[in-house]
């Protein structure tokens, strides 16, 4: 059994069901269900005893104690984490508490449940903690892609904390030999993705006739990295990486902002055309937002060296799919964005903790 810890956001969600198809170990999953969280995400696993859902925090140390004595994970995948850099500016609090101080609290109570298993159980223990191309800052146009070896430059509220993260994991290693890894990803796109990043944004935003905001100039780059893709890198690394070691993951598509939402606008007019015209006039640059990266790129010739890993999807294929599902899925979105699936949550957990 392994603890997932942020399983019902994007990533840990579609890590959750693609674990769960691809290995059928059992899944403790720990979420304190946030706006950007979603049980409606893993509905299709509402009756399957291999995935156990808890409603906590990553701070709370003695819950997250009574779960490792609990469930004796073998392993620890942390996704958890306040991740949307727009949020952090206007309030950084929530990514200090979450990001630093939830992943302290995660690393401690795993080197206690580490500390006391039996060798053969402490040699087979991982914490895999899950972080961000964003920790090492902005490049230049022609400056080659960030390798595993880069020097660390956060430049929001968001990226410093998932910095603080990474080095604290780095530390506990070293210090104390919790046997830990740490993967640093690219932009991510793909189903279920809350409707304030890029992608879902724009595509739920052209559908209901809405402006399509592009910051600035829109000629912010970023490497974007299908979700399936993603989940398929976490489980080599978990199966195979080096302890105390670093793995960059990326998709190898660099793309502007603007030809990413241009892309979209190009794939709903063939799948799901307007009578008003192309969606593409729904475009609309906006005032930029305060130190934002011009261009992250991802070298991620480390993991396919070591582990043979390299995405099976292409930005083209990838984005397809993505579009497809947003289309297929309105009543997810409509249930997002009302915030009706919180007030569920609410009233069907209060006073329960978990259900099997």
């Amino acid at each position: 059994m392994i603890l997932v810890t942020g399983g019902a956001g994007f990533i840990g969600a579609n890590f959750v069901l693609d674990w769960l198809a691809a290995s059928g170990e059992p899944v403790i999953n720990l979420d304190a269900l946030t706006y950007a969280g979603n049980l409606e995400t893993l509905a299709s696993l509402r009756d399957d005893p291999r995935h156990v859902f808890v409603q906590g925090d990553i701070c709370d140390r003695t819950l997250v104690d009574r779960l490792f004595a609990e469930y004796r994970p073998r392993a620890v995948v942390h996704f958890a984490a306040e991740s949307h850099v727009d949020r952090s500016i206007h309030g950084p609090g929530a990514f200090v508490r979450t990001n630093v101080d939830g992943t302290f609290t995660l690393l401690e109570a795993a080197r206690a449940h580490w500390s006391a298993l039996p060798a053969g159980e402490r040699e087979a223990f991982r914490f895999l903690h899950v972080s961000t191309d964003e920790v090492y800052g902005s490049l230049g146009p022609t400056e080659p892609a960030f390798t595993e070896t880069k020097a660390y430059e956060p430049n929001s509220p968001y990226s410093a904390s998932k910095a603080a993260s990474d080095h604290l994991v780095r530390a506990w290693h070293h210090t104390y030999g919790l046997p830990v890894l740490t993967t640093n990803c690219s932009n991510n796109y793909g189903p279920y993705q809350f409707p304030e990043k890029l992608i879902p944004l724009m595509i739920v935003n052209a559908l209901a006739g809405k402006p399509l905001p592009i910051y600035g100039d829109g000629q912010n780059v970023r490497d974007w990295l299908y979700v399936g893709d993603h989940c398929g890198a976490i489980r080599e690394v978990l199966a195979r990486g080096r302890l105390g070691e670093t793995y960059n993951v990326g998709g190898w598509n660099e793309m502007a902002n603007i030809e990413i939402v241009r892309t979209l606008c190009a794939l709903l007019d063939e799948l799901r055309p307007d009578a008003a015209g192309s969606y593409s006039r729904l475009i609309t640059y906006v005032k930029d937002r305060p130190g934002h990266d011009r261009r992250y790129a991802i070298d991620a010739r480390k993991i396919e060296r070591e582990l043979g890993w390299r995405p099976a999807e292409t930005f083209q294929t990838g984005i397809r799919k993505t579009v497809q599902w947003y289309l297929d899925n309105p009543g997810w979105i409509a249930n997002v964005q009302s915030g009706a699936y919180r007030e569920w949550v609410a009233r069907n957990y209060a006073g329960r903790g978990e259900q099997a």
